[in-house]
């Protein structure tokens, strides 16, 4: 049989995919996110960012859709200030909680209480549309992520002709790339442009480039930042035109469209823009990457990234030789198949969503990562401090990623700095606050409904990641320099805070609501506010907790230290009701939402650290009660509370309960693309359940690290390397047959390692730099250093 030219061609394309599927069965199930259709919606297109510009890629064949995002495009003031009035009914309504009079309190906050200004929102940057000239059907078809090298691929054959797509977000050289081929010499024919929901205007600039600027606001109110994205386009052989505001290339063997944006919101100081020429930012950053090429663009991107993504891995088994698209496998969870590997893949989705959203001088990741479809998005896709900030960042450092946190350290600092205004004048109180969210404008006000708005311990919750930061890595200048400072700032708030109860003399905090949550007051209506809510008494406890530690580590002693100490051994703490569960409020309320998505009396358990097994065995008890007792009321029903709820089972050793809950997170919460959906989406699900999926593999919150403390039946077999644990250890573990295999730890500092597998425990002096190896029974078999 004589091949034709484009039979030919479509049997190499046959070739080719056969080549792709087979890569993804031999070790990419756990890598790769693939599909064999395009994305019809943009909750089924796939995300890549460099930590300060985001796309979705949506895969279409004759037309592409990539949704764009700059972190700092956000509309603007005004924004909740604290006034005069909140400080005397803070101060009545604290006097009529200790009364009983529940109702009276929330009614006197309320009033003193500004209203919600909104929408004030994150939002798109736009889109970069690009349209094609192709007549036929594809076939072969294919769009993946490829986890490993941050690269988003659409592959197809449309009349004998292979098309290739790729999309990368290139952090070293501050672009977005798109780079199309065709197998066809001088095929390509489309156009590009650049467009947006609201407040832009285009342009073109010369023959190859189009400009899209503008000023982020709703309607023209609440103006935010004035941006600037540019575009780009090359090829070698084909020719550039412009037309109409687009840019249109015509046969090009190859081209590549650049994306720069930039805006004038100053991190340093919020409300005083920069005066740099955003566009001329622009076009120096796409001259740079245009000098450079395409090829060598990628490389530096794959090497950058790789740098972070490589340091863990995680291999479960797979169950099927047969590799099948990422929608499908998902599907087949959701029907009860089994898919060990596909836990794998979501917690290697979930270090790449952290890497792609959040590093060094970026903005921390949102309650949308930096993923925003939106002029005015859910919630403003702002970051509320009351628990969703804090997920997006609970595996930043057990996964070795903790340059990844400093987004966050940097961001707090400044509203930290907002703070300290919002304590004297509500609570004339020293030190700082923050309540339930915050935006780059950095305002820390409580505004809106009481049930909601009114509760200062975003701030304090908040402080608690400095000293993590700390305990993983064991910089002992970010201690002296960052992490007690933040801590000092928030003791200081809480010592001015808490008011000794007239009945005990114990001390309490309040009033404060117990995030989002109600309770029912002695004449059947909703009551919010209290004193001392178990949250409250948890968080006070951690913040002191954590002080007394830093200001130890750092020998500090003097007079705020003893007033620190003397007021934790005064605290009140929670109670265990009658029915032996953990008590979310003061007293044995009845709960007019029983499954409410907070589990906010759990904080003690985790992420805090207060109760164990070993050191508070009721509290830790009535913990777990009270997660059943959510659970079986309904909880777990959005995706960032499931999240939280795998990480309780999996601090409470309760293997087959977190692994349960992690495949109800996949069935119920899990959209096609794998993002997290509360409903709508938001991120903090997938940052938390990738949190505990290395919670059950490893914990460190104790006096020992311990492994594989939750790990489920069907993970018989597996291992992880690279995580890290509490003190500078890193930690590699395998496991056969449901035991542990052996485990090695390369410690940070010299110092004592102590380790703990079920019954066993061992501890030896260590040496930093030194690789240990263990077998089962925890005996050194190997030391190896330089």
């Amino acid at each position: 049989m004589k091949l034709t030219k484009e039979s030919t061609a479509v049997l190499i394309a046959a070739a080719l995919l056969i080549i792709n599927i087979t890569a993804v069965s031999a070790g990419g199930s756990s890598s790769h996110l693939w599909y064999e259709d395009p994305a019809e919606k943009w909750t089924e297109a796939l995300p890549v960012g460099s930590g300060r510009l985001g796309a979705m890629v949506f895969g279409g064949i004759s037309e592409e859709r990539i949704q764009l995002n700059e972190d700092t495009v956000w509309a603007g003031p005004p924004v909740p200030e604290a006034n005069e009035k909140l400080y005397p009914a803070f101060k009545k309504a604290r006097r009529l909680i200790f009364e009983g009079k529940y109702e009276q309190a929330d009614e006197v906050v309320q009033a003193a209480l500004p209203p919600r200004i909104v929408p004030r929102s994150y939002q798109t940057l736009g889109d970069l549309i690009l349209d094609f000239d192709m007549k036929g059907k594809a076939s072969y078809y294919k769009r993946s992520l490829d986890l490993e090298n941050a690269i988003c691929k659409t592959e197809f054959t449309i009349a004998g002709n292979k098309i290739t797509r790729e999309v990368f977000a290139s952090r070293p050289d501050r672009t977005i790339a798109v780079r199309i081929t065709a197998s066809e010499p001088k095929s390509l024919n489309f156009a590009a442009k650049l467009s947006r929901p609201a407040d832009y205007n285009t342009e073109s600039l010369g023959d190859n480039m189009l400009s899209m600027r503008g000023q982020a606001s709703h309607n023209g109110k609440h103006k935010g930042v004035r941006y600037s994205c540019l575009m780009k386009a090359e090829s070698i052989d084909g020719q550039i035109l412009t037309e109409n505001k687009r840019l249109r290339i015509e046969n090009a063997s190859s081209a590549v469209i650049l994306i720069a944006a930039e805006t004038n919101y100053n991190k340093e100081k919020p409300y005083t823009p920069l005066t740099d020429s955003l566009k001329e930012k622009c076009l120096q950053t796409l001259k740079a990457a245009s000098k450079r090429g395409v090829k060598e663009l990628k490389k530096k991107h794959i090497s950058e990234y790789r740098r972070l993504y490589s340091r863990v891995s995680l291999n479960l088994p797979e169950t099927s030789s047969s590799p099948k698209p990422t929608g499908e496998r998902l599907k087949a969870i959701k029907q009860g198949k089994s898919d060990p590997s596909f836990s794998a893949l979501y917690f290697n989705f979930g270090r790449y969503l952290l890497i792609s959203s959040s590093r060094p001088g970026c903005m921390p990741a949102n309650l949308q990562g930096i993923w925003n479809k939106h002029i005015a998005a859910p919630w403003n896709s702002d970051y509320h401090v009351n628990i969703n900030m804090q997920m997006n960042y609970w595996p930043a450092e057990v996964c070795n990623l903790s340059e990844c946190h400093k987004p966050f350290f940097d961001f707090i600092e400044n509203v930290y700095s907002k703070g300290s205004e919002t304590a004297r004048k509500a609570y004339g109180a020293r030190g700082t606050v923050i309540h339930h969210t915050t935006d780059p404008w950095l305002f820390t006000s409580p505004f809106g409904k009481v049930r909601w708005g009114y509760w200062p311990f975003g701030g304090a919750w908040c402080s608690s990641h400095f000293m993590e930061h700390y305990r993983f890595t064991q910089d002992k200048e970010f201690l002296r320099e960052r992490a007690y400072p933040a801590l000092k700032a928030n003791s200081l708030f809480l010592l001015d805070y808490l008011a000794e109860d007239p009945e005990t003399g114990l001390l309490t905090a309040g009033p404060a609501g117990s995030p989002e949550n109600a309770f029912k007051t002695k004449n059947g209506k909703d009551g919010f506010l209290d004193m001392g809510a178990a949250m409250s008494q948890q968080i006070t406890w951690d913040v002191f907790t954590n002080t007394i530690e830093a200001a130890d580590v750092l020998k500090i002693e003097n007079q705020f230290i003893e007033n620190v100490k003397s007021a934790k051994a005064r605290l009140a703490l929670p109670k265990i009701g009658e029915d032996g569960r953990l008590l979310e409020w003061s007293e044995d309320f009845e709960e007019p939402a029983p499954g409410h998505r907070h589990i906010s009396h759990a904080y003690g358990l985790h992420p805090g650290r207060q109760y164990t097994y070993s050191r508070s065995p009721e509290e830790t008890k009535a913990v777990k009660k009270s997660v059943d007792f959510r659970l079986d009321h309904g909880g777990g029903h959005t995706g960032w509370s499931r999240a939280w709820i795998i990480n309780i089972w999996a601090r409470l050793g309760e293997s087959e309960k977190a692994h349960s809950n992690l495949l109800s997170l996949y069935s119920k919460s899990t959209l096609r693309n794998l993002f997290d959906t509360h409903p709508p989406f938001q991120i903090d699900g997938n940052f938390g359940s990738c949190a505990g999926i290395a919670e059950m593999l490893l914990q460190s919150h104790t006096d020992a690290i311990e492994l594989l403390p939750a790990l489920p039946k069907a993970w018989e077999k597996g291992e992880i390397t690279g995580l890290k644990a509490r003190g500078g250890f890193e930690i590699d573990i395998k496991w056969e047959k449901g035991e542990l295999a052996e485990a090695s730890f390369i410690p940070s500092r010299s110092g004592s390692l102590k380790l703990r597998y079920k019954n066993k425990t061992a501890e030896i002096p260590s040496r930093k730099g030194i690789k240990y190896k263990f077998n089962n029974s925890l005996e050194i078999i190997s030391k190896r250093g330089k």
